[in-house]
């Protein structure tokens, strides 16, 4: 394609983390190729490394197989030099509660772990040979409520980040072989719209007393996909202000 710029496939990447990583990633003079349910934001359509955008409902394994074969048919022959795998759901049920153990539907339960866990397997699986190519990274968000018990995290949306940390370590050892790093970040209370005011209580459990920025999780995303990092993989860092530490 002619192309000398590093090339990244970013999921969820329309608002919050993934946006911000977006931003980061363009500025650092990355050639992007996003997915998300919804289109391109306009800023996005007007950004000269923005290259590509694939519209797809990744909680179905349709929507995950037609992805791949959409971003591979644009790759061509060409490498991937990190995949990051952001997309994620944390639902409620009927009655605005978090989906828990005792409540709501059991098909939810797999429908949340359909996208947070199944989909970045799968995506790492589609993308293996050209991550090869580029001797790239892979890059799991998962959640400070994978390693604790979160006052608003559901039992769903925490498991599902608990076994996502798990296979960040399997895909690491796996994707070694192949010349790949696989990490994970791992966010705490960050600002973003799905954070609301209960969240305000969490402040003072925080060492560093204030919530984190999408630039913040953005910034150690790229950090682990540049070759500062090169001898690193296997490792999840934790962003959330110490938070994780009680």
């Amino acid at each position: 394609m002619g192309d000398e710029r590093k090339t990244v496939v970013l999921t969820g990447a329309s608002r919050g983390i993934g946006h911000a990583t977006v931003m980061r990633f363009s500025r650092e003079g990355w050639r992007i190729i996003t997915c998300s349910r919804d289109d391109v934001p306009a800023e996005c359509q007007r950004d000269p490394n923005w290259a590509h955008h694939i519209t797809a409902d990744l909680a179905d394994p349709r929507g995950v197989e037609a992805m791949v074969a959409e971003a591979n048919d644009f790759l061509g022959e060409g490498a991937l030099d990190a995949l990051v795998n952001n997309a994620a759901v944390s639902p409620k049920t009927p009655f605005k509660e978090r989906l828990g153990c005792l409540n709501g539907d059991i098909q939810d339960w797999r429908l949340v772990f359909e996208l947070n866990f199944f989909a970045p397997l799968a995506l790492a699986r589609g993308f293996a040979a050209p991550l090869r190519k580029g001797r790239g990274s892979i890059v799991n968000i998962t959640s400070i409520a994978g390693h604790a018990i979160h006052p608003f995290a559901g039992s769903a949306y925490s498991t599902s980040k608990a076994a996502l940390s798990a296979l960040t370590r399997e895909m690491a050892v796996e994707f070694a072989e192949l010349g790949v790093r696989v990490n994970a970040v791992a966010p705490g209370e960050i600002e973003t719209a799905m954070i609301g005011e209960e969240y305000e209580a969490l402040i003072p459990r925080i060492p560093m007393n204030r919530m984190g920025t999408p630039e913040e999780v953005a910034g150690a995303v790229f950090q682990l996909c540049s070759d500062d990092f090169a001898y690193v993989t296997g490792t999840e860092i934790f962003v959330t202000g110490g938070q994780h530490l009680f």
